[in-house]
């Protein structure tokens, strides 16, 4: 971070201000002045304006310049609108108001369901400004249009953003082919991964090769519920080349309560979030069996070793740095504490695997997908084609215990079985 002279004098950097006593201070002015602090700097880090630039003068007679500014702002779908989609959307719609380089109205492609009352969801969403089904209780921000209508969603955006379950990913792709205008840039929030007879492939892999789209990644320690009542919270950016595109998904996401920093990592990024949901399932058969927190403190450890070597050995440009990034670590230990995997992995766990995931995900999550359970037999395929299955022995027992082949109490048995092979685990210390 470069820190200017004239920043330097500034009273918060004084060796004066050492001298408050903060035991006087009540707790939440702390987080605020924080946040904020982050929050400035995250925005000053994002900006491409050079500091020292003269203000640009407004003419305001000039129409045809109005004009051209306007078609030339961006415009933003959210494809997707389940409980992350829906924050997603707000925290995006909040700063499309404050920034000129954006259009104000924020699309959210919903896939139409009924409620119980018999209304559509869409219609309740552009009624009441909530997503009351996924995100109840949290107004998304009035610039915010649900639609059920896909292609109609995306026509006239040049950003989109991919917020589904992950197996939803290639038929949506397959009904945006040809529905895009030119020059169209993606970002996937999605965690996540395709198997394939060729091999696995990313979502963003697959967004950009169906739809011939660069794609960036966002992931981090989010659960969605926190970000929306506004809790402080971190999140990686993932780019391939262009810094500049990825410094404007940085200004869109950004809040003063949601920092978002940018890496060159777009693999390293998105296998963060896609393996962590593997161990959080592993993680929650420790909780409910009552092992305790030892053993949960280990199974995150080893998982952490699990996730950086199987990324490595499948993208070798992955670099160490992304595992230390909110996707990374942050992302692991906030989903082993909190998600949705790890909460129904323990149920599942209490009821002696006896109650499928299916059922328990119908009964727990209100229409939410787990991601932990597919991603899981998704990984199982790839070490299984590759030969790698003894070097990953907590990945495969995660799989063996979601289809019944082992009991839940097997996820600290795994240890006993050696890989073969451990440097490939640790291939480049």
């Amino acid at each position: 971070m470069r820190f200017l002279p004239s920043l330097y004098h500034h009273p918060f950097f004084s060796p004066i201000s050492t001298s408050i006593s903060y035991s006087s201070v009540h707790p939440n002015i702390i987080t605020t002045h924080l946040s904020r602090f982050l929050f400035f700097f995250s925005s000053m880090a994002s900006s491409t304006v050079p500091i020292d630039a003269p203000p640009q003068p407004m003419n305001q007679n000039n129409a045809g310049d109005a004009a051209l500014a306007v078609s030339h702002k961006s415009r933003v779908t959210v494809v997707g609108s389940g409980n992350w989609g829906s924050v997603a959307a707000k925290l995006i719609a909040s700063n499309t108001l404050k920034l000129g380089s954006f259009h104000d109205e924020v699309r959210m492609w919903v896939f139409e369901e009924k409620l119980p009352s018999g209304e559509k969801l869409t219609d309740v969403i552009n009624r009441t400004n909530e997503n009351v089904k996924y995100l109840p209780g949290i107004k998304l921000g009035k610039n915010v249009i649900a639609d059920p209508d896909l292609e109609n969603a995306v026509k006239d955006a040049n950003m989109l953003v991919f917020v589904t379950p992950h197996q939803f990913m290639e038929g949506i792709c397959k009904g945006l082919v040809g529905k895009l205008h030119a020059n169209v840039e993606g970002i996937s929030l999605i965690k996540g991964m395709e198997v394939k007879k060729e091999g696995p492939q990313m979502i963003s892999a697959l967004v950009s090769k169906q739809l011939g789209i660069n794609c960036c990644v966002l992931m981090g320690a989010n659960i969605a519920n926190e970000i929306a009542l506004e809790k402080f919270s971190e999140a990686t950016v993932g780019y391939r080349e262009n810094r500049e595109t990825a410094d404007k998904w940085v200004q869109l996401f950004s809040t003063p309560y949601f920092m978002v920093t940018a890496v060159q990592d777009v693999e390293g990024v998105e296998l963060c979030g896609t393996l962590k949901n593997v161990v959080a399932i592993a993680a929650g058969f420790v909780d409910g069996l009552d092992m305790g927190n030892n053993t949960k403190a280990a199974i995150m450890r080893i998982g952490l070793r699990e996730m950086r070597a199987f990324s490595k050995l499948l993208f070798p440009s992955v670099k160490d740095s992304t595992f230390f990034e909110s996707c990374g670590v942050a992302d692991l230990i906030t989903t082993c504490l909190g998600g949705r995997n790890r909460k129904v992995a323990e149920a599942f766990a209490k009821s002696g695997g006896k109650r499928s995931f299916d059922e328990l995900e119908a009964e727990m999550l209100q229409g939410q997908k787990l991601q932990g359970v597919s991603t899981a037999k998704e990984v199982y395929e790839v070490l299984t084609h590759r030969g790698w299955l003894e070097l990953f022995p907590l990945f495969a027992t995660v799989n063996e215990i979601c289809i019944g082949s082992l009991p839940p109490s097997a996820i600290v048995e795994y240890s006993e079985h050696k890989p073969k092979c451990s440097e490939v685990l640790d291939p480049y210390n």
